[in-house]
């Protein structure tokens, strides 16, 4: 197969992809096509390429995974971008998500844990003209305060409760959307600032990889089988 039709055939799998997530009704148009405009088989390691626009988290290695694109769909309409965001995700992987917040909101931060997968996440986001998106390499739990305050701020692995320093980096009316629960399963929150009562919403059940972090979980091997592909029901389409 020529690169040219190498090419077609992602777009067109990537196309399929777009009316099957609109099908499912996990996200606003919008969100879609923000995902229609990221090459996803760019984010994961090659021999998973075929595979890249099926719905199904895939392996990056270190134990990590890119997700599911009915999760990134689903959590990223969760946090209702309007285009002018300063958005902070914790958990850069690949920098799929983070590709996708680009698309949608005016600035964002990503921050990874491990060394070479920010550098190789923060290479392939450059390479693709993503200069919005800054990755950092940081401890996921303290936030990234350089940087804030956020408008919006995802967690983008499963996390024993919801850090203080998340939500005092982040503005006054802004949205926080994050798995919290055990190491087993969590629920899907998002959680909006008012004061110091944060109004909490329970979008459903899901399995993420664990947030390894000071406070978070620690590092266990295997990591958890199913990865962040688990999509809690009735997703919310707002």
């Amino acid at each position: 197969m020529t690169a040219a039709a190498s090419d077609e055939a992602y777009t067109q799998a990537r196309i399929r992809l777009v009316g099957w997530l609109r099908r499912q009704r996990v996200a606003n148009d919008r969100v879609l096509q923000a995902i229609g405009r990221v090459p996803r088989h760019l984010f994961v390691p090659e021999p998973y390429r075929d595979a890249a626009y099926e719905d199904r988290a895939l392996p990056l290695g270190r134990a990590q995974t890119i997700s599911q694109p009915t999760v990134v769909a689903m959590m990223t309409n969760a946090l209702r971008l309007c285009g002018d965001e300063r958005v902070l995700e914790v958990g850069a992987g690949s920098g799929y998500q983070a590709a996708v917040l680009a698309e949608l909101a005016k600035e964002v931060f990503t921050l990874e844990r491990l060394t070479d997968l920010a550098a190789e996440a923060a290479k392939r986001l450059h390479d693709l003209g993503y200069t919005t998106v800054t990755v950092v390499v940081g401890d996921g739990s303290g936030g990234w305060p350089d940087a804030a305050p956020y408008d919006a701020i995802l967690v983008t692995a499963a996390t024993p409760k919801v850090f203080p320093a998340w939500f005092e980096q982040l503005r006054e009316g802004g949205c926080l959307v994050a798995p919290v629960g055990s190491r087993a399963s969590q629920q899907l929150m998002r959680y909006t600032k008012f004061g110091d009562r944060p109004r909490a919403e329970d979008l459903g059940p899901c399995v993420f990889v664990p947030l390894i972090a000071e406070g978070a979980f620690p590092p266990t091997t295997p990591p958890h089988p199913l990865g962040d592909s688990v999509r809690p029901p009735n997703a919310p389409h707002t």
